[in-house]
């Protein structure tokens, strides 16, 4: 799947040296890996990029310096005792905090348990469902495989707020089958679009640091995996080597765990809820030079559509932010210009 999208692509993406002043140690990988590794050192210590790189981006500030040597260090552990792999990362450690706990806090030891998180992989556990049976159920919960072959694409309008807070904008969604899609976000520095046309993705904003960023690897594969979950009629042959956990809950409610890996190695796990059969989240995985950079997206507000039942409501969120969508009105089978599906303009400040 990746290596037929890369193959596709109109030009080999820029790497992080090209594109940033002063790097030292990750070089050579494409803009959107390098900036999905800023994701989690942000994420790891709960700073954002200011307290970091102000006032200057190119400087060598105090925790720059710092975050390098911690590059090496994690480095060295992965090499060393994992023959590479990316099982040690910044995560590991710091857990929102600048500073590791050390010491064990006997109130947390003793005290309830603590959320529940899924491994990034897992294997068909005992006693799971069907994998086969979960993907069979949220086909017909959906509509059917004759509804969702007939829904051939869709138009939808409504509204994106950052955080799931403040700064609410226009928002704007165009689907085509099996796999085409874009997204755009109407935002007061200039749009957000988002698109994959059916082989390769790019991402256009005012604040992304190249002015139109091209989708590679595992971001790519998920941009793609959206585009064919928004019509899920092929969702079996979306991902393979499904397989399937024991049963959860999300919000108290219990849910269905599935994961599946595509042709290129990327893994996503989706959850679907145990009583209706609806698709209520999406975890995907990039791999970094720094470890696997998750994206989550969770459903809700399912409405008919042609005879389809799609979410109305979705919150997306990465290591750097997080947009709650929510649509007011849905074109079922409406022609779309091909034009929507193509690389995008950089994006211009209204």
């Amino acid at each position: 799947m990746r290596a037929a999208a890369q193959a596709g692509s109109l030009q080999k993406p820029q790497m992080s040296e090209e594109a940033f002043k002063n790097v030292q140690l990750l070089k050579g990988i494409p803009v959107d890996e390098f900036m999905g590794a800023m994701g989690l050192f942000s994420a790891a210590v709960s700073m954002c990029c200011l307290e970091c790189h102000a006032p200057d981006w190119a400087a060598d500030t105090p925790r720059k310096i710092t975050a390098r040597k911690m590059i090496q260090m994690v480095n060295t552990i992965n090499r060393t005792n994992f023959s590479g792999r990316k099982v040690v990362s910044c995560w590991t450690c710091h857990r929102q905090s600048d500073r590791p706990q050390v010491t064990p806090t006997l109130d947390v030891v003793y005290g309830e348990p603590i959320y529940w998180a899924p491994d990034d992989l897992f294997q068909q556990a005992p006693g799971a469902p069907s994998p086969d049976k979960v993907l069979d159920k949220y086909i017909q919960a959906v509509g059917g495989a004759e509804r969702l072959a007939r829904l051939t694409g869709f138009v939808g309008k409504g509204s994106s707020t950052l955080y799931g807070g403040g700064f609410k904008s226009a928002f704007e969604i165009y689907v085509k089958a099996p796999n085409q899609r874009t997204t755009i976000i109407h935002q007061e520095l200039g749009n957000k679009t988002m698109t994959f046309d059916g082989h390769n993705g790019w991402l256009a904003s005012a604040v992304t640091p190249v002015p139109v960023l091209d989708l590679t690897g595992g971001e790519l594969d998920g941009a793609r995996l959206d585009a064919e979950l928004s019509i899920p009629g092929r969702v079996k042959q979306a991902l393979g080597q499904w397989r399937a956990s024991l049963p959860r809950e999300i919000a108290g409610r219990p849910v269905n765990v599935l994961q599946g890996t595509g042709a290129g190695g990327a893994n996503a796990t989706l959850y679907f809820d145990v009583e209706s059969g609806l698709l209520t989240r999406v975890v995907r995985y990039a791999n970094s030079a720094m470890g696997r950079v998750p994206t989550q997206i969770d459903f809700e507000d399912y409405r008919e559509v042609a005879g389809v039942k799609i979410p109305f409501k979705w919150a997306f969120a990465w290591v750097s932010g997080r947009d709650e969508v929510q649509l007011s009105e849905v074109q079922p089978n409406v022609a779309i210009d091909a034009a929507r599906f193509a690389k995008p303009a950089p994006a211009a400040q209204r």
